[in-house]
């Protein structure tokens, strides 16, 4: 018989994120002043799952009075690909195909080629996650306090970014708006991550990361 009591690693995750956000003297998601970044990491497998638990800390949220921002890393990079226009597109899945017809990781390899200097550095997704942050916040002035941003979709960007460089490309350009970061992986020691379970650790890690 399951344990009706016991809870997941996700579900801890989000229990714990919950009791900092909401915490009386300000969210702590950090340690570190002026540093309101942090991570919540699951399994790429139960990604269905991290999405409902998104829905109940949202809505319980709302309900004490916060404001919750949600940011999908893959509308912004769908959004990057379409501004190439349909010629463009149609252009570079053409090369991908062809190069992959000789070797698929050449088409891989290929594609990322074009995709990558599209969202990386700090004119990418970093750029657009920060004019999204700061347009939200200057919409709900009162609720500085009370307010969080969920960055989510990450997986999306595989294997074209390393989720570790967008925080460290949005430090400083926040509003000083707590951010925390979906991140589909694996925890490889007290800080290192793989992104989906797949890429080397990244060790470069400053958050904080949940469970």
């Amino acid at each position: 018989m399951p344990d009706l009591f016991h809870r997941s690693p996700l579900q801890e995750a989000f229990a714990a994120l919950r009791r900092d956000l909401i915490h009386e003297d300000g969210p702590r998601i950090s340690t570190m002043r002026n540093y309101r970044f942090a991570i919540v990491q699951y399994d790429p497998a139960v990604e269905f799952g991290l999405r409902a638990e998104v829905r109940r800390l949202t809505a319980d949220l709302v309900a004490h009075g916060w404001v919750v921002q949600s940011i999908s890393l893959q509308r912004l990079l769908l959004d990057r690909v379409r501004a190439l226009g349909e010629e463009t597109i149609e252009w570079i899945i053409e090369s991908e195909r062809e190069f992959a017809t000789f070797d698929p990781e050449r088409g891989l390899n290929a594609l990322k080629d074009e995709i990558a200097p599209l969202i990386e550095g700090v004119d990418g997704l970093a750029a657009d996650c920060s004019r999204l942050i700061a347009e939200h916040a200057e919409r709900h002035p009162d609720a500085a306090e009370r307010t969080v941003t969920l960055i989510g979709r990450a997986g999306a960007l595989y294997p074209f970014f390393r989720s570790s460089a967008l925080l460290r490309h949005l430090d400083g350009r926040t509003r000083n708006v707590p951010v925390v970061l979906l991140y589909p992986g694996e925890r490889r020691g007290p800080t290192g991550l793989s992104f989906m379970g797949v890429l080397e650790p990244d060790n470069d890690y400053r958050p904080r990361i949940y469970p």
